[in-house]
């Protein structure tokens, strides 16, 4: 008998989740600091306490031994459940998360990526995941400072680039270059945004114009 190899044998494995994935600049309290400033210092932000919850599941693969790290897991397990039954958020602590990513409002949040980068601003009803059954591996990655409307479906091995902005309601499954605002279902480039002259985009490209 034989058997059809998965669609995504070729994409590398999923994260195991057997490491500390926290931003290794940040000391814990230090993350959480920032992210409780990033979610404008109200403790009661229910996407606060998802983003909380993911630090503290990484924080405790530091710890090497499986007996030390029982009770913390335990801890986060229970943590994590609590977050999804009453704030509608799912965030495994296995997807790598930058520095300063807020989550607005909160409900019906399936947050399976890869990875989120920095200074990413995610809205309620937003979905990342798989597009399609028995291809676990094809989940996106989330550039840095993406802006991503209420209602957004970002499915399968697709990168969205730094800068994007994705509009309400969009569905994403191509890869979106930087700086490009795209919107619908499916979603498509609308508009390409400028760099601004400060960002790293905008370095790069006069740095190859002298030389």
């Amino acid at each position: 008998m034989t058997t059809t190899p998965a669609r995504d044998a070729h994409l590398p494995p999923l994260p195991k989740g057997d490491t500390n994935q926290n931003p290794p600049e940040l000391s814990l309290l230090r993350l959480l600091r920032e992210d409780l400033q990033t979610h404008d210092g109200n403790i009661w932000e229910q996407g606060f306490w998802a983003v909380a919850v993911h630090r503290f599941g990484n924080w405790r693969m530091g710890f090497r031994s499986k007996i030390l790290r029982a009770p913390l897991t335990l801890i986060y397990r229970i943590l994590y459940k609590i977050v999804e039954w009453m704030c509608g958020i799912s965030l495994p602590y296995t997807v790598k998360l930058g520095r300063r990513v807020r989550i607005w409002h909160h409900g019906g949040m399936i947050l399976h990526a890869r990875s989120i980068g920095n200074d990413v601003h995610i809205r309620q009803s937003t979905t990342f995941g798989v597009a399609r059954r028995n291809e676990n591996r094809a989940i996106p990655i989330i550039g840095d400072r993406v802006d991503i409307g209420c209602g957004v479906c970002i499915l399968g091995n697709v990168t969205v680039g730094n800068d994007s902005v994705i509009g309400a309601n969009s569905v994403v499954l191509k890869d979106v270059p930087p700086f490009s605002v795209v919107a619908g279902a499916p979603a498509r480039i609308v508009k390409s945004l400028e760099p601004p002259p400060s960002s790293p985009a905008t370095n790069e490209v006069n740095s190859v114009t002298k030389q």
